[in-house]
């Protein structure tokens, strides 16, 4: 699997649910054909996003098959398997329906906060094990370890099926290392929609966004005006969209995004706890960016 089939705009989806906490699958197919149809180059399915730590096995198993289904073979599937017990992952791999997929994202082992090498043995037990292609995910301010360039750079020479990687450090020095050093053919995605635009800039291929879920177009032209090099154009888009995408993260991912969806008819503004919906004071400021 090439890693030029992601590149551009991959969309981090949310996991809609109804007012009694379900999941709303009708509302997620909505969502689906609403960021394709707006101009996504890939789905991730399964992410931090989609609030899938509140999700049964069961359900992302269900939201996964919902995804793929929908997406009936337009666009690439990524698909959220990551840890912090590695052997659980693998296992999950194991049973998840990765033949109907075409790549892996996997975060960075979290909390239990594993050195730079422990972090390595991590992803190479999953590179021997995987069916499918990985794109690693660098998180420190979820995580609580950054993964440095040194060790994602290992990762890329030496793991043939780890391919990319989501670096959502903001850290645009240890970006640039990444851009300066990797091998040929190894895609970098940010996971700053905040920074995108400057991340591209330096070389990076894309992005995996949650704006991507309601900003869509702006942002996907916006990011693809950034691979043309026709920063002009992307820089107004940059800053039309950089009030909103604050809002998105000012009281927690997905939070925000929920909140505009809802705003847009696109699903409830509900969450399962510990999340909850933002502020009254965030609300009526999302509705006033949404007006303008």
């Amino acid at each position: 699997m090439s890693a030029n089939k992601f590149k551009g705009t991959g969309v981090a989806l949310i996991t809609p649910f109804t007012k009694e906490k379900r999941i709303d699958f009708k509302a997620l197919e909505n969502l689906v054909e609403h960021v394709i149809s707006n101009g996504v180059d890939f789905l991730v399915a399964l992410g931090t996003t989609a609030e899938t730590p509140t999700l049964s096995e069961a359900e992302n198993m269900d939201v996964l098959i919902n995804v793929i289904e929908k997406n009936n073979g337009r666009l690439p599937v990524v698909c959220g398997i990551g840890g912090n017990h590695t052997d659980d992952v693998i296992r999950k791999m194991e049973k998840y329906p990765l033949d109907r997929v075409d790549a892996i994202l996997s975060v960075s082992p979290y909390y239990n906060k594993p050195s730079q090498s422990g972090i390595v043995a991590h992803f190479k037990a999953l590179d021997k094990h995987t069916p499918k292609p990985i794109i690693l995910y660098n998180v420190p301010g979820r995580t609580g370890s950054n993964m440095l360039s040194s060790t994602t750079l290992q990762l890329a020479n030496e793991c043939e099926n780890i391919i990319a990687i989501k670096e959502a450090s903001g850290n645009m020095k240890q970006c640039m290392e990444l851009v300066q050093h990797r091998p040929k053919g190894f895609t970098l995605l940010s996971g700053d929609d905040d920074l995108v635009m400057a991340q591209i800039a330096v070389g990076f291929d894309g992005v995996i966004s949650v704006a991507a879920n309601c900003f869509t177009a702006d942002f996907c032209e916006m990011v693809n005006s950034s691979l043309r090099h026709a920063f002009t154009h992307a820089q107004k888009l940059h800053y039309k969209l950089l009030d909103g995408i604050d809002l998105l993260f000012a009281e927690g991912n997905p939070a925000g995004v929920k909140c505009v969806l809802s705003e847009m008819g696109m699903c409830e503004n509900e969450m399962r706890l510990p999340v909850v919906p933002v502020s009254s004071a965030t609300h009526e400021k999302i509705k006033a960016y949404l007006q303008r």
